[in-house]
């Protein structure tokens, strides 16, 4: 049996869900002026799938934080529209800074204005918040100064620079933005300054003074000049040499050498107190800078004696050049008596020049003594007939020094008759006036050019009071005679071995008085004290 059916049209409604979610196309377009500005223009497509109520959009502008700028609703049944918005802008962006030039080392012979580094500044913003101010730290001689191009900085030195005074200089640069909070970023850069060849060598002291003991080694250093230069690498390497000419120290210094690079000195021959005693010459020091720096200085040297001289006999002396003599005395002398004196020389100074005298041997210690200090030998006593006629004296002559020299001198003291002893004495004497023959000869000389122009000098006094008035005349000078002669002379006269000077009065600090009495002056006679004494 075939089925049965039935038909019934039924319509069915089918109700929207809220299942789709809008879709937005949206294109931003520059606008007309083709700058950046505070707006741009957007166009915007929105796509609503649903119906009815769930048609409507309402559209929220967002800002970068999220906040809602403006609203704008979609009417229903519109699946696609065009809406023109405004967006804002923020201040998002920091400024960023970049080094297109640079130039990391500078002569610090550089001027001001040298340009350093080219700095470009760029930030995203637009408006004041894309706006940018540059600067860099204040402590340091370089500025910022603005190009021709817009947000393009050159960096520049400020102020003559020193690289002996700061060789190194860390430069921070900052850009600022003009938004609201400001943004900024900092950038640092290294400069060095190079050295130039700006400084001479100096040396530690000016002048060097050194103290050189004598007998020093031939060749060895014995001292040293140091100098500095303040520059560096080649213009800081120093070399020495020492400043000949033609002068008399530079003579004396042809026996000196010079290390060039560390200047230490060195003497080729041993110094010798006794025939320099001091010298000065200059050493110049030059750097390897171009072009080169020089500086000089004076070195000053003395030279310290050692012990290196005996001391040297000079009476009693031989005719053949021992250390020995003989003295003759009469028996009758007291105690006290004089018999000589031991001379000698050390060409050393100080201690090593001060010689003491000492007795080494002697015939009988109770009958003469030598003083310590002067050398000087005299009896202790009066002689007597058991006394042996001859005696035999050693003395030792020995400086101070640390390590002592010495030499000896030999005097033999005879012992004669009084008679025998003037006789002796007489031949002693005429040898003494064979040798101050000659000191007399030149005294009179001497004293007769003093006295010529003592007479001159009281010829031109005169002669000037004479031209002045008479009563001044009258009441200073006496008359005159009429031959032009003066009343009162200068004479010279001798006798019994005395020389006599006659003439006007005179003391130190006074004045010449013409017309005084004549008094004398009397030179005594040495050869004759001398044979008195004795």
């Amino acid at each position: 049996m075939a089925p049965l059916t039935t038909e019934k049209s039924v319509k069915i409604k089918i109700v929207d869900l809220n299942d789709n979610a809008p879709e937005i196309e949206f294109q931003v377009v520059a606008s007309d002026s083709g700058t950046p500005s505070l707006s741009n223009n957007v166009t915007v497509n929105v796509f609503i799938l649903d119906q009815n109520d769930n048609a409507p959009v309402i559209l929220y502008p967002l800002s970068s934080n999220g906040s809602a700028q403006g609203m704008e609703e979609i009417p229903r049944n519109v699946n696609a529209g065009h809406l023109v918005t405004k967006i804002i802008d923020v201040n998002d962006n920091a400024p960023e800074i970049e080094v297109t030039s640079f130039s990391s080392s500078i002569p610090e012979d550089s001027r001001p204005g040298t340009t350093v580094a080219l700095i470009s500044v760029n930030d995203l913003d637009s408006g004041l918040n894309g706006k940018v101010i540059c600067s860099v730290n204040e402590d340091v001689p370089f500025i910022l100064s603005t190009s021709l191009k817009d947000k393009m900085f050159s960096l520049v030195t400020k102020s003559p620079l020193d690289r002996e005074k700061q060789s190194q200089y860390e430069l921070t640069i900052t850009a600022k933005d003009a938004g609201q909070p400001p943004l900024s970023s900092e950038k640092t850069i290294s400069v060095t300054v190079s050295d130039v060849n700006d400084n001479s060598p100096e040396f530690s002291l000016s002048p060097y003074t050194f103290y050189v003991t004598e007998g020093n080694n031939p060749g060895a250093s014995v001292f040293s000049v140091k100098a500095f230069d303040r520059d560096e690498n080649d213009n800081a390497r120093i070399s020495y040499h020492i400043i000949r000419d033609g002068s008399e120290d530079n003579k004396i210094t042809s026996f000196l050498n010079i290390n060039s690079e560390n200047g230490d000195v060195l003497a080729l021959k041993s110094f010798d107190f006794e025939t320099l005693k001091t010298f000065q010459f200059q050493v110049a020091a030059s750097d390897s800078g171009t072009p080169s720096l020089s500086n000089n200085v004076t070195v000053n040297v003395f030279i310290l004696d050692q012990n290196d001289n005996a001391p040297v006999i000079l009476y009693p002396l031989s005719s053949n050049g021992s250390a020995q003599g003989v003295e003759e005395i009469p028996r009758n002398v007291n105690a006290g008596h004089l018999v000589t004196k031991v001379r000698a020389y050390d060409a050393d100074i100080g201690y090593n020049g001060w010689l003491l005298f000492s007795l080494q041997e002697v015939t009988d210690h109770s009958l003469f003594a030598l003083d310590r200090y002067t050398g000087q030998i005299r009896t202790l006593r009066s002689f007597t007939e058991t006394d042996e006629a001859e005696h035999k004296l050693l003395i030792l002559v020995k400086d101070n020094g640390n390590v002592s020299l010495s030499a000896t001198a030999t005097v033999i003291v005879k012992l004669v008759e009084p008679k025998e002893a003037f006789a002796a004495s007489d031949v002693k004497s005429a040898v003494k006036d064979d040798e101050d023959s000659n000191v007399i000869f030149y005294l009179m000389i001497t004293l007769g050019a003093v006295s010529v122009l003592f007479l001159v000098s009281i010829i031109v006094l005169i002669a000037m009071q004479c031209s002045k008035s008479t009563d001044y005349t009258s009441k200073y000078l006496p008359e005159t005679n009429y031959d032009g002669t003066l009343c009162h002379s200068i004479q010279y006269r001798s006798g019994e071995k005395r020389y006599m000077l006659v003439g006007p009065r005179m003391s130190i600090g006074s004045t010449i008085v013409p017309g005084s009495h004549a008094n004398t002056l009397v030179l005594p006679d040495r050869r004759r004290a001398s044979e008195e004494t004795e």
